[in-house]
């Protein structure tokens, strides 16, 4: 039976290509969420599966890159998606594969380069950071590490804001990049063309951080398909982000 497919009409769509975490705090359904929050039509590509909670992850069981290719054009065939964001990739060739699909579909990425999970666990293999930076890197429109990750991406050790800097310029080399602030002061930089913009945070004390990267770098990709402009996108995730650590209703383990 033939169904009109209404779907190709200009809605506001995009595609997470992440890990699965069966809490909801981190991943493809934090993603989702995010997206949703923005009033932006989620699509959700798995590249690894996952048996964690906000304090622990116990397992990590990588999706074949081929299956992963399937999806991405499954949700390809159909939606019309010019932004999309990638989370946790964990195995170069997956990479490697997802790399190819944004140059063969025109996507700009926006790169959570997702390396560890927030109780320690390690979400990457051997020589992901180079990998990650010279396949998907130079070709994505936006990267979004932490501390942490920034510095695997350039053999570098960030201890004062300066030391951000000093990154995201080596990191603007590959594409433009947002360092954030979270793990420091709680200011963001944001790196385009070799300019410096501080995007001003707080430090708030919270238990309530899991997932906090992968629903930023969603609320940034959501705020580029409404048309913002980047520097005014990852300011209002910023503040999107502030807000969701103050409010979240899961601010303890015990706290429902």
């Amino acid at each position: 039976m033939y169904i009109e497919n209404k779907f190709k009409e200009e809605k506001p769509c995009s595609m997470t290509i992440a890990g699965l975490d069966p809490s909801a705090g981190a991943g493809l359904l934090a993603d989702l969420k995010t997206f949703q929050a923005h009033n932006i039509y989620a699509t959700c590509v798995c590249s690894t599966l996952t048996a964690q909670n906000p304090f622990e992850v116990k397992n990590v069981k990588k999706v074949d890159p081929s299956f992963i290719a399937d999806e991405i054009d499954m949700i390809m065939d159909v939606y019309p998606i010019k932004y999309i964001k990638t989370g946790v990739l964990y195995a170069n060739d997956i990479i490697k594969m997802v790399n190819k699909k944004v140059v063969e579909y025109d996507l700009s990425v926006i790169v959570d380069p997702v390396m560890i999970s927030e109780s320690g666990c390690d979400l990457s293999g051997d020589n992901f950071a180079d990998n990650l930076k010279e396949n998907l890197l130079k070709n994505a429109y936006l990267t979004t590490p932490n501390i942490h990750e920034a510095e695997q991406l350039t053999n570098m050790k960030i201890e004062t804001e300066d030391d951000m800097i000093n990154a995201a310029l080596k990191l603007n080399k590959y594409c433009n990049c947002v360092i954030t602030g979270g793990h420091l002061y709680g200011n963001d930089i944001l790196c385009v063309d070799g300019e410096i913009t501080k995007i001003k945070g707080n430090m708030i004390k919270s238990d309530n951080t899991h997932g906090t990267g992968c629903n930023y770098s969603a609320a940034i990709t959501s705020n580029l398909i409404h048309k913002k402009s980047l520097k005014q996108s990852c300011h209002d995730a910023n503040k999107y982000i502030q807000k969701s650590i103050m409010n979240g209703f899961y601010n303890t383990p015990y706290q429902f």
